[in-house]
């Protein structure tokens, strides 16, 4: 299969290639789609949360910790952090650490409408200067039955995700709506992160 990254259309024109900060295959598999990737960089940090941020702060500030270090130990390059958060009625859904608590998530989630909160930061190595911002897309969920959450349980596709659910697999038949930046729910809003790009750099448009 031809890299994206060197085909004849580039859709990433004129800006440069992304240092990713994020063992996400998801987010990965999106800047290589639009040729925007350079290369993987993992970073090593514990995530934290205060009781008394909201999502969206949150999204940012964890999306931050993840670029920083990154950006910090290379001298020039365009560093990429992202972190995406679930959130159903304020309340903060993240990766399932049980078969329990994935069907519990998913359960709750049947029938109902949340919203999947998306920070990304931007960090130039050289000039240590950097841009955060965050996306907000609702998800409408249609009911679904107990025997449809077993069966996606036995995927193994939750236990890896925030609110235990991909949108780009096999939950994709649970979203009856979407109202915002579908890729945002993937974990990485492009559009967004085309704004963010240009303003780090200065750019007016694109």
């Amino acid at each position: 299969m031809e890299d994206p990254a060197n085909t004849s259309v580039e859709m990433w024109i004129g800006r440069p290639k992304l240092i990713l900060a994020s063992s996400s295959p998801r987010r990965r598999v999106l800047l290589e789609s639009v040729g925007a990737l350079a290369e993987v960089r993992i970073p090593g940090i514990a995530e934290s949360i205060e009781v008394t941020e909201c999502p969206d702060e949150l999204a940012r500030r964890l999306s931050r910790a993840k670029a920083e270090p990154v950006a910090d130990g290379l001298s020039r390059g365009i560093v990429l952090g992202a972190d995406t958060l679930v959130v159903l009625d304020g309340e903060l859904m993240g990766k399932p650490r049980s078969r329990d608590e994935a069907r519990s998530m998913l359960t709750r989630l049947g029938g109902r409408t949340h919203q999947v909160v998306t920070g990304i930061t931007l960090v130039d190595a050289e000039t240590g200067r950097s841009v955060s911002a965050h996306a907000t897309t609702d998800v409408t969920f249609r009911p679904i039955s107990e025997a449809e959450i077993n069966a996606y349980l036995e995927t193994g596709e939750p236990f890896d995700k925030a609110g235990a659910y991909g949108a780009q697999g096999r939950a994709g038949l649970f979203i009856s709506s979407v109202n915002g930046c579908f890729y945002n729910v993937v974990g990485l809003p492009l559009a967004l992160l085309v704004a963010t790009l240009d303003e780090l750099l200065g750019n007016a448009s694109g």
